[in-house]
């Protein structure tokens, strides 16, 4: 059985309240908290040089900043502590 348009067009809309429920389960939260002054400014210079460019050009910096940090031994002390609350 073919649908005709009414029911095609009933079908999309329900589909459509299907994602948007399906998306708005979750939160999405960020994985850093920027100031509105930054994003202002991470706005105008991906109007200026382009979104790749300048997503390139943060996660550099970033990967360099948290180069910085031994977060394997961050990680394996709280996996220690964990072990050590579990006994």
């Amino acid at each position: 059985m073919k649908a005709n348009d009414m029911e095609s067009k009933r079908f999309d809309k329900a589909l459509d309240e299907f994602i948007d429920l399906f998306n708005n389960l979750e939160a999405d939260t960020p994985i850093i908290q920027f100031g509105q002054d930054v994003i202002k400014n991470i706005e105008l210079a991906k109007q200026k040089y382009g979104d790749e460019a300048i997503d390139e050009k943060i996660n550099a910096v970033v990967r360099e900043m948290l180069s910085w940090l031994d977060l394997e031994a961050d990680a394996k002390a709280e996996e220690n502590a964990k072990k050590d609350d579990e006994d």
